[in-house]
């Protein structure tokens, strides 16, 4: 089984770069997780709004030829607008993501995993305000997509931060990286 290593926050190390046995303390990430979500949260508002003001009822713009293009279009479901009649539902899992990552934060102490929720807090969020705000009402808004690559799904700016901060998610627990700064070697 594997034996667990507490590093927490940026350790020292020995000649040969490898970190202490003992415990290292640091400071919570917090600010980091906050900052990261705050970025992602205002790029994806931002970008929605020029979209909706500048690109909705135009068309669309060829950004790689045949390969890219921005096109405004207002997706109730999921990524390839699956589950469109769905939309309390994908807004209840936002709000779950959040609390989650609320909580987490309390015990976030690795760098990495408070960059990589803050990525996944800032999409929730960028998605979340669209379900709550835009049309047809509460909680069963819209998002606002855009992104148009060639045979696949329109995407924004907050599902982008999602998918990313989900994949780090993934290569951080496949390296033995826990979010309290805990590093699982074998």
């Amino acid at each position: 089984m594997a034996e667990a290593e507490r590093v927490i926050g940026t350790p020292d190390v020995d000649d040969e770069g490898a970190a202490p046995a003992g415990p290292v303390r640091g400071k919570r990430k917090i600010v980091v997780l906050f900052s990261v979500a705050l970025l992602a949260y205002l790029l994806d508002l931002g970008s929605k709004m020029l979209v909706v003001a500048e690109l909705e009822h135009h068309e669309p713009i060829r950004v790689v030829g045949d390969l890219l293009r921005f096109e405004a279009v207002r997706n109730a479901g999921a990524a390839f607008g699956i589950g469109e009649a769905y939309t309390f539902f994908f807004t209840f899992v936002a709000v779950a993501v959040i609390v989650v990552i609320a909580r987490l934060a309390r015990k976030l102490y690795s760098g990495p995993w408070a960059f990589a929720l803050g990525l996944l807090l800032g999409g929730a969020l960028g998605n979340l305000t669209d379900r709550i705000f835009r049309e047809p009402g509460l909680f069963k808004g819209a998002v606002v997509d855009f992104i148009a690559p060639a045979n696949f799904a329109v995407f924004n700016l907050a599902d982008s931060a999602i998918v990313c901060g989900g994949f780090l998610i993934v290569i951080l627990s496949f390296r033995g990286l826990d979010p309290d700064g805990t590093v699982h070697r074998d």
